[in-house]
């Protein structure tokens, strides 16, 4: 990133931060105006807004797509009277006022290593290229006790990678190997875990061991966590800003009028307690609603109803505003979130993976996180959008439909809206004497040091209220073939017994997280022991044959070379028809529906 890019995004943010601090303080409409409806001109253009001129000039906060907003004057009774003369430019910024820097400044001091390391993958498409980018993160390996007895990773209950493959093969194509994240489909469903019984400890852990479905001598350890469900009335209030994407870019269909029905679902969640703003950016950005009560549903419609795409994308100003604003109504007993919509192409100012990652993962500092929520198809930048979520304690979603919007916005609304748990980090330590290699399926962008484990400085995943976690081992008893030859002159495991205290153990479980807005972390632990096993795969729980089901598509789709060819996609039906159990919106059959596409397109055996 050139440092004039820099010196030029501090201009600009700054010139933004200080055009919404001067704008008038907004007013709620008062009770005469209707709190909810449809945002036609008609309904709108009582609250300052005007839904069909394109771009809303007569909001309190008008924005039309282009260049900072400015604040407007109401617009007298019909007819409109002329455009109202342009305003004079700000004041200068203060000579020394290191706050208004800091909301602007790139410090690179946060750990982004999970992305700095992995290589960007260019994708081919239907024989073409496209400008879709995706983490290119090999598979993790197979690792032998004896050498790293320890296993360290941050959870992920992102879900962006299982709606992207979706979208790939009801478009009748195989997706992108790099753009498969196993960990993110089998985090897409909910297994029924049992529940934990307060809020003092979030988490209640689940542990089946089973035979592995695709690779004879293998097992594979299951590893659920389920979160509390905060009671609604318990909930917390939320100050939200929905930073829009309004660029050339977000025009089509899927994109930018797709956004703003899903942001209409949420507008729907919300309590007269919580607060939302509206930021959009294009060319640079501007706020369009200041904050505003949840009751205002309308007024949140009508401003939602003026954007319009058009011009460049200058994410990182769009994001200094979004976040200017959420501190404008920070609120200690409230979530505080900047939510993400875009494709992720930011061209304009601050837009290298690394120096947005750096500056988000300051800002999550303050108390305010940030979720992302992508749309399109064809320049889809997957890369960003992870990046940004997991450095900003947030999560990463893609929006490929309006039913997905109603899961995430409706359905799902509490789990990505009111965090239970920060930083969760899971370690797993594998007996020498039971087990002699291990393999975590999926994660690769999530894999931690053995050291992280134990500091509270390292960032990790968060987790939202009623959420559940799941992970996957694939592990090598002691006595079967290895997948690598023994060493002739290594050390031979020794000590323990392996029928009796610790030496029965096949390993053993430790969770560490914060409470929300918490500094210091606490621990859970319990062994894995022959009481968690089952004798087969059909003895297994729903839960578990679910997972695999799951995980062997997630595999077979990327191409994973530890499926024995015998596992192909007529298995991976077979165990998911097994496993469906109550399924009331249906998300189980369609992924049944999925696995025969993958099959249909020429994914099997890839």
């Amino acid at each position: 990133m050139q440092f004039t890019s820099v010196r030029k995004l501090v201009g600009v943010c700054a010139l933004a931060a200080l055009v919404a601090a001067s704008a008038p303080p907004v007013r709620f409409a008062q009770a005469a105006h209707p709190l909810d409806g449809d945002p036609t001109p008609a309904t709108c253009g009582p609250l300052g807004f005007s839904s069909d001129d394109g771009g809303g000039a007569n909001s309190s906060y008008g924005y039309r797509g282009r260049g900072v907003a400015q604040p407007m004057m109401a617009p007298p009774p019909p007819p409109p009277p002329p455009p109202p003369p342009p305003p004079p430019p700000p004041p200068p910024p203060p000579p020394s006022d290191p706050s208004s820097v800091a909301e602007v400044t790139v410090t690179g001091q946060k750990r982004t290593e999970n992305f700095q390391s992995v290589p960007i993958a260019v994708t081919a498409i239907g024989g073409a290229e496209t400008t879709e980018r995706y983490p290119g993160a090999a598979p993790n390996p197979v690792k032998r006790v004896a050498d790293e007895p320890v296993s360290t990773f941050s959870i992920d209950v992102d879900t962006a990678a299982y709606t992207n493959a979706r979208r790939f093969l009801q478009d009748g194509e195989p997706p992108p190997r790099d753009s498969v994240r196993v960990e993110e489909m089998v985090n897409y469903f909910d297994y029924a875990y049992p529940r934990p019984a307060t809020a003092a400890e979030p988490f209640r852990p689940f542990v089946a061991v089973t035979p592995s479905p695709w690779s004879r001598d293998r097992q594979i350890i299951h590893i659920g966590l389920q979160g509390y469900d905060i009671p609604r009335t318990q909930r917390p209030p939320l100050n939200l800003v929905f930073l829009i994407d309004t660029s050339g870019s977000m025009s089509s269909d899927d994109r930018l009028p797709l956004a703003i029905k899903a942001l209409n679902v949420l507008i729907g969640q919300l309590r007269p307690q919580d607060r939302v703003s509206i930021v959009a950016y294009a060319g640079s950005a501007g706020a369009v609603l200041g904050p505003t009560d949840g009751a205002q549903k309308l007024k949140m419609r009508c401003a939602l109803q003026s954007l319009h795409s058009g011009g460049s994308t200058a994410g990182g100003a769009g994001l200094s505003l979004a976040y200017a604003l959420a501190q404008q109504s920070f609120r200690k007993d409230a979530v505080n979130r900047v939510i993400l919509m875009t494709d992720g192409d930011f061209n304009v100012g601050l837009s290298d993976p690394r120096g947005l990652t750096s500056y988000v993962a300051d800002k999550r500092t303050s108390g305010v996180y940030l979720s992302v929520y992508g749309f399109g198809r064809g320049n889809y930048q997957d890369t960003t959008m992870q990046a940004l979520a997991q450095n900003g304690n947030g999560t990463a979603a893609y929006v490929d439909s309006l039913e997905e919007a109603r899961r995430l916005f409706s359905r799902d609304f509490a789990g990505s809206a009111f965090p239970i748990a920060d930083d969760v980090k899971i370690q797993v330590e594998f007996n020498p004497a039971r087990v002699s290699e291990y393999r975590l399926i999926g994660y690769e962008t999530r894999m931690l040091k053995r050291e992280d484990f134990n500091n509270d400085r390292i960032d990790a995943g968060e987790v939202g209220s009623g959420v559940s976690v799941t992970a996957l081992y694939e592990i090598t008893p002691v006595g079967a073939h290895p997948s690598s030859d023994p060493l002739r002159y290594g050390a031979q495991p020794s000590g323990l017994s392996p029928t009796a205290g610790p030496g029965s153990e096949l390993a053993y479980l430790k969770v560490r997280y914060k409470m929300p807005g918490g500094a210091e972390s606490r621990l859970m632990a319990r062994p894995i022991a022959a009481a968690d096993s089952y004798g087969s795969v059909a003895a297994a729980p729903e839960q578990t044959r679910w997972a695999l089901a799951v995980a062997g598509y997630g595999q077979r789709l990327r191409g994973d070379p530890w499926l024995e060819p015998s596992f192909g996609w007529d298995q991976i039906v077979d165990l998911a028809q097994g496993a469906r159990g109550e399924d009331p919106f249906g998300e189980r059959a369609e992924f049944v529906q999925l696995a025969r596409a993958a099959k249909s397109v020429g994914a099997a055996g890839r």
